[in-house]
């Protein structure tokens, strides 16, 4: 059995985990609601953006953009992943992993060759140790997501799209539920699939039932100045929007799993506090009674 000295000293070293852990908490806590706001705030836009979208691949305009353009045969793809720059938020990077490895093997295995893209710090950790083609990053991201530093990392992947050297591009990142749930998604970005179904709403909205009804009749549009710029400025911030939705959802992920997993690592510290504390007092009183044992015991043999 240890004796009192090194038990005090767990005990002492347990506590200031757990004060650690609980400061992390809060702070988790108080970033987690506006990390939730700015994720709320872009779903309409990035809703908006996608149904005119959707309209605009069932109307015929004079001018096909490339983004619009199936291809049959696909001898490369790129993949955007989004995680988080730091960790201690449970399985949230390792639900993104688990499909992205998965999804390599799955195009390995197809002859398809595959360039990535990451965003945050566990991403670019990833795919350097894995020795996967990194053709761009971004890390360092903060609390709040900027678009302008997110174009740089996915242009390259839209360059390589739009000159032929990729055939698809997939986006993987993490969709916001509620606090205690965060769910890994994985979705085609490029070419632009057929209904454009919104990645990061739960369920069937009013918004998308309408756009289904709406499906079966197609859409005629005035282009003004012309058709080419209108729908390449639109293309572009759609790609650009969901690249941006992604960054905030898993932002606003990052803050709930961080809180959720430091809650319980206070909760299990506090757990180990009483435990060791119940063999603090069982040791000391052990000793103490060994020593009135010691003293009775001489006092007899005198």
């Amino acid at each position: 059995m240890p004796g009192i000295k090194e038990i005090r000293t767990k005990i002492k070293s347990v506590q200031n985990t757990r004060k650690i852990t609980k400061a992390m908490e809060m702070v988790a806590a108080s970033k987690m609601r506006k990390a939730q706001e700015r994720m709320r705030a872009g779903r309409p836009y990035a809703t908006k953006v996608r149904e005119i979208a959707s309209h605009l691949m069932q109307a015929n305009p004079e001018y096909s953009h490339p983004y619009l353009k199936n291809r049959e045969h696909h001898k490369a793809v790129g993949i955007v992943m989004v995680t988080t720059d730091k960790g201690l938020c449970g399985g949230l990077n390792t639900n993104i992993t688990r499909v992205v490895l998965n999804k390599l093997k799955e195009f390995q295995a197809s002859g398809v060759s595959v360039q990535t893209t990451a965003f945050g710090n566990k991403g670019v950790g990833l795919l350097t140790r894995i020795g996967a083609n990194l053709v761009s990053q971004e890390v360092q991201l903060g609390d709040k997501p900027d678009l302008t530093r997110l174009l740089g990392a996915i242009k390259v992947q839209l360059d390589d799209y739009l000159e032929g050297r990729i055939d698809a591009l997939y986006l993987a990142s993490t969709r916001f539920v509620n606090t205690m749930r965060q769910e890994p998604v994985f979705l085609r970005v490029l070419p632009l699939p057929d209904g454009l179904d919104d990645p990061f709403q739960l369920g069937v909205t009013a918004a998308e039932k309408s756009t289904e009804i709406k499906s079966n009749y197609g859409w005629d549009y005035i282009y003004e100045p012309d058709a080419k710029s209108v729908i390449d400025d639109l293309l572009q911030r759609y790609v650009e929007g969901l690249v941006f939705q992604a960054v905030a959802e898993n932002m606003a992920s990052e803050q709930s799993a961080r809180m959720v997993a430091m809650k319980s690592a206070s909760d299990n510290a506090k757990k180990v506090i009483g435990e060791l504390q119940l063999v603090y007092n069982k040791t000391r009183q052990a000793a103490i009674t060994k020593e009135i044992s010691e003293i009775v015991g001489g006092a007899a043999a005198v």
